[in-house]
């Protein structure tokens, strides 16, 4: 019998003040059974960071990035079902990526490994002329404290500002302070 995918509940309350966006958001998570809390946790906090400011453009949604690779780990389509925002967390192979700068009008890739730099020096030349793609590393030891605040249940804030993102939760707190690789 196949895993089933571990349900998480959250309160993200957001507060960017980079781009003028203050909203609360009630989120449920399915976290497959190959993923780890710090994964889930990194497209939690992508979720956040990327949230459009109106959505009357439509949402910026979890996909099914893990298990269709048709599709990224989150992205925002607008109301006519076009892909405005294709977002991967990890690492994802080069020709994924530009199959990806080809179907949507943005495409970020967050990393989190220490293989970070290894994984982008065998690719950067193979996607350097998508122009519409970002790539940003969030250093390791954050984003294993980001995981450290995993729960069941979750009431997490969001503020980012100057670049920076502050994750905090009743059991701590976490900077996040995301390097861009791409474009340089």
């Amino acid at each position: 019998m196949a895993l089933k995918a571990t349900i998480y509940k959250c309160t993200l309350g957001i507060a960017d003040m980079d781009r003028s966006l203050y909203a609360e958001q009630q989120i449920t998570i399915a976290r497959h059974p190959s993923e780890t809390d710090e994964r889930m946790m990194l497209r939690l906090l992508a979720l956040g960071l990327y949230r459009p400011i109106s959505e009357t453009q439509g949402t910026l949604d979890f996909a099914k990035g893990l298990w269709d690779t048709d599709e990224p780990d989150l992205w925002h389509k607008d109301l006519t079902g076009r892909i405005v925002h294709w977002v991967e967390v990890g690492q994802p192979d080069d020709k994924r990526l530009m199959r990806a700068c080809g179907r949507a009008e943005r495409v970020t890739v967050l990393s989190y490994t220490h293989s970070t730099p290894i994984w982008w020096s065998g690719i950067v030349n193979k996607v350097s002329r998508a122009s519409n793609l970002e790539v940003w590393q969030v250093r390791p030891e954050q984003s294993q404290a980001l995981a450290a605040l995993a729960q069941r249940s979750m009431q997490l804030q969001l503020s980012v500002q100057d670049g920076a993102a502050w994750v905090s939760a009743t059991q701590g707190a976490v900077e996040i302070t995301p390097i861009r690789l791409h474009p340089a």
